[in-house]
């Protein structure tokens, strides 16, 4: 009934996504790997970034001591020998020699911003200095002279220590450009997440295997489930080799509510009509409410039932249970409903189930008919081949032993009627029963008592005899015309029909069918005395009737066809 699509990540049921709870699980266990091993690695570049930091600013404090006391000690030469530009050139070359980084730089810088000396392996020309740090620089000359700053060069951002030098009348300024300081940490961090991704990857396989282990039970649970869903069948969660774990106790409750609903309903079935059950399951609830319904009715009747009770007492319940059991089944076979089971009698209704339609009703009812006809039947052969087996045994049977072998020998008759019926559920939502009601019913009931006098195993109104000639295009029954008859209680008369599938049809019978007709036309017509001799050519019980009816008899005064009925 419901369409399900299994995906790589999630299940879609009617158009709604299912993420299956071990996803979820991966997913989250996932993220917290990966921002537990970035934030733990983040913290330790970051601190280990800052010793670096500081490290750096003792090297960049013993280099600029370094070269401060050179450029001293190279100014006192200058001023021996006159040669400034020989002095720097020294400073510079000094300078050069100290910093080991590419874009490391040693500026020498006049309180007027003018750039007096640049060093630097191939970092970028200093065309100027940064006015802002030129005049931090100033505001330190009353003071030690000396700090720490961070200094534009264009692109560039550098870091460094700066100390006055009142030989030169110059900022001496040793600093490292960021980029060039930060790129071992930003390699170090590259490969630290590459790391991260690929323990990632691997815990996460792993996880996914561990996870999917332990959770894989949640997987049978959810797969069988949908599965029943799918199917609209509950059924028993296999949990073999399952650990014991909540999951598996889970499996465990629910097959135990599945068993238990599984018998509730089995009980339901057994009490309920299946589109009665249809319509529960669609509506999830059953109303007190009916509905008028073109149905077929078939009515069921065990002939000498009371004789069979007096013979068999408390074990009649067996053998109505034993004939019951196979006609019910052929029944709901044909698609039909169960309306009501009294004592030895059978009311079914065809048509009820709108979804489920395999051929007409009326057509159906008859096959019904006639199967419940051969099961009654067969319990007859079936209990004389017992006897026979007893006489061969004893020699024959007692008077007990023979007034129970002629119970057994059940016989049934079957009418079958049709039309608007009420069919629905009646009594209280404390108590409620399924029923049809209507004259077509009593009909029903009427036309199976007709099966004893009109002797022919099945009687059917003009109705059946229409709605299978009428809407079926595969018929193979043949409508005999039995009589019109005024049933007891009612005001008008109806013809009623004997059917006979193509099956049971014979040479002999198809000619004691055409006489019967015959003689019933003049029947009919009020001429009985031709009739009677007519009916006496008809090899079919059937005929006995109507014998007996016109034996020495004219027809009655004002005679129109009809057969008034004395009794139900």
């Amino acid at each position: 009934m419901k369409r399900t699509v299994r995906g790589l990540f999630f299940r879609s049921v009617n158009r709604t996504r299912v993420v299956p709870v071990r996803l979820k699980i991966i997913v989250i266990f996932v993220m917290f790997i990966i921002l537990s091993n970035l934030s733990t690695n983040f913290i330790n570049l970051m601190y280990n970034r800052n010793h670096q930091l500081m490290l750096m600013k003792k090297i960049l404090a013993k280099d600029l001591k370094d070269l401060h006391v050179y450029s001293n000690t190279r100014y006192e030469i200058s001023t021996f020998n006159g040669n400034i530009e020989a002095s720097l050139n020294n400073i510079k070359s000094k300078a050069l020699y100290e910093m080991k980084n590419r874009k490391a730089v040693f500026l020498a810088v006049k309180p007027n911003g003018k750039i007096l000396l640049d060093a630097s392996h191939e970092g970028p020309v200093w065309n100027e200095f940064d006015p802002a740090a030129l005049e931090k620089m100033k505001e330190s000359m009353d003071k030690e002279g000396q700090g720490f700053l961070t200094v534009n060069n264009g692109d560039y951002e550098y870091f460094g220590i700066y100390k006055y030098n009142s030989k030169w009348d110059a900022f001496l300024f040793r600093a490292e450009e960021y980029g060039e300081f930060n790129k071992e940490s930003v390699e170090t961090i590259k490969m630290i997440s590459l790391v991260i991704l690929a323990g990632t990857v691997v815990l996460t396989i792993v996880g996914i295997l561990i996870i999917g282990h332990l959770l894989r039970f949640i997987g049978i649970l959810t797969n069988s489930i949908m599965k029943m869903v799918k199917n609209q069948q509950l059924e028993l969660i296999h949990l073999e080799n399952a650990p014991n774990d909540d999951i598996t106790y889970l499996g465990m409750a629910f097959n135990s509510l599945s068993s238990t609903i599984e018998t509730l309903l089995q009980i339901f079935k057994r009490f309920t009509n299946k589109d009665i059950a249809y319509k529960a399951y669609k509506e999830r609830i059953i109303r007190l409410e009916g509905t008028q319904k073109e149905l077929t009715i078939l009515f069921s009747d065990i002939k000498g039932f009371t004789t069979i009770t007096e013979t068999l007492g408390t074990d009649i319940i067996k053998l109505i249970n034993m004939h019951y059991d196979k006609a019910i089944r052929e029944i709901i076979r044909y698609d039909g409903a169960i309306g009501s089971i009294i004592g030895d009698a059978i009311l079914a209704m065809f048509g009820t189930m709108d979804e489920v339609v395999t051929q007409n009703k009326s057509l159906s009812a008859v096959a019904a008919a006639y199967e419940l006809q051969s099961i009654a039947e067969s319990l007859r052969l079936e209990m004389t081949k017992k006897k026979e087996s007893i006489i061969r045994v004893k020699g024959g049977l007692t008077r007990e032993e023979e007034q129970v072998y002629n119970a057994l020998m059940i016989e049934i008759g079957v009418g079958l009627d049709g039309g608007e019926v009420f069919y629905g559920n009646i009594g209280s939502y404390v108590r409620m029963t399924n029923t049809v009601i209507g004259d077509n019913v009593n009909s029903a009931s009427r036309l199976e008592g007709l099966t004893r006098i009109y002797s022919v195993p099945v009687i059917c109104s003009e109705y059946v005899k229409d709605d299978i000639l009428n809407n079926t295009s595969e018929r193979g029954i043949t409508f005999v015309e039995i009589d019109i008859v005024q049933v007891k209680g009612k005001t008008i008369g109806k013809k009623i029909y004997w059917p006979i599938p193509e099956q049971f049809m014979s040479g002999s019978l198809k000619k004691d069918i055409a006489r019967f007709s015959k003689a019933l036309k003049l029947y009919y017509a009020g001429k009985w005395v031709s009739a009677n001799k007519e009916f006496k050519q008809v090899n079919l019980p059937l005929a006995r009737e109507f014998i007996n009816r016109t034996e020495s008899k004219a027809a009655p005064k004002n005679w129109t066809g009809i057969w008034a009925m004395k009794s139900k």
